[in-house]
């Protein structure tokens, strides 16, 4: 019997998503032959960008696509979908009232449009933001809501929209280990930062993001293709990822962290299981 080709769709909302979060995944697995797609529900039309950046483009949303296009090459996405929202910005700012922004649509209206994508490429594996989007980002907690709900509308026969009901095997939430985080939050005041301000504006709050935790239900070694994560990261020179540390420390982080975590939405995990592969136990 012929074996089933894998596919692994990951569900997004900004240009560079892919990358910083779960690059590393993403280019293991298609370096395992497993077919990777994405969806990207905007593109990333808010973010700050250096005048001298924008050069040759007519705008910040047409140069970021450009870097999730280097990107998706470099990690070797098959295929990358957008949905045609806006880029809503950080809670509380003035984008987030645009007429065409993520944090506005209605989540049923984008959920179906995620739901007709999974029915198309028939992924077994489902990746997206965990419930408070990784750091309380209004676009990407629209994104996590909507994945959800798509989820089960391609799965539900009774949901029509030309395609057969399709029902992925897996729904796994990308989230950040605290253990790193705790630490940072500590030591941050004794260099002067606030751990409430965190982030180019200021604008992340680190103690809050830990109030909230996620179980770990797998956790996926991506070293060997850490340094394809590091040139897809560096796709996206606009967002600060062609910055490197040095060769040292690059090598150090990669030792201790080259490992991207996730929580299990769907099956219902198995008490004190950490799976390695985000296929196991798919036939």
């Amino acid at each position: 019997m012929e074996q089933q080709q894998k596919r692994l769709l990951a569900v997004m909302a900004h240009p560079d998503d892919e990358t910083f979060g779960m690059g590393g995944t993403l280019a293991h697995y298609a370096r395992a032959g497993v077919e990777v797609y994405l969806i990207c529900a905007t593109r990333g039309e808010v973010g700050e960008v250096d005048a001298d950046r924008l050069e040759g483009y007519k705008s910040v949303g047409e140069l970021r696509e450009h870097e999730l296009s280097c990107a998706a090459r470099v990690l070797g996405i098959q295929k990358t979908y957008f949905l045609g929202y806006r880029d809503s910005g950080m809670p509380g700012s003035p984008e987030n009232k645009h007429p065409q922004a993520l944090c506005g649509a209605p989540v049923e209206e984008a959920a179906r449009k995620i739901a007709h994508l999974m029915r198309e490429i028939r992924p077994q594996v489902v990746l997206t933001f965990d419930p408070i989007g990784g750091y309380m980002h209004p676009d990407h907690i629209a994104v996590h809501k909507a994945t959800v709900l798509a989820f089960r509308m391609a799965g539900d026969a009774k949901y029509r929209d030309g395609l057969p009901a399709y029902a992925p095997a897996k729904l796994y939430y990308h989230v950040m280990p605290h253990g790193f985080m705790k630490l940072a939050v500590k030591l941050m005041p004794l260099f002067g930062k606030d751990p409430h301000k965190f982030g180019k504006n200021g604008d992340i709050d680190l103690a809050a993001i830990l109030e909230t935790s996620f179980p770990v239900h797998a956790r996926i070694n991506y070293r060997k293709v850490a340094e394809i994560r590091d040139q897809a990261s560096a796709c996206h020179a606009s967002q600060g990822g062609d910055r490197t540390s040095g060769y040292l420390v690059t090598w150090l982080l990669r030792q201790i962290s080259s490992y991207e975590s996730f929580m299990r939405a769907v099956p219902e995990p198995v008490r004190g299981n950490v799976e390695k592969d985000l296929f196991e136990g798919i036939g």
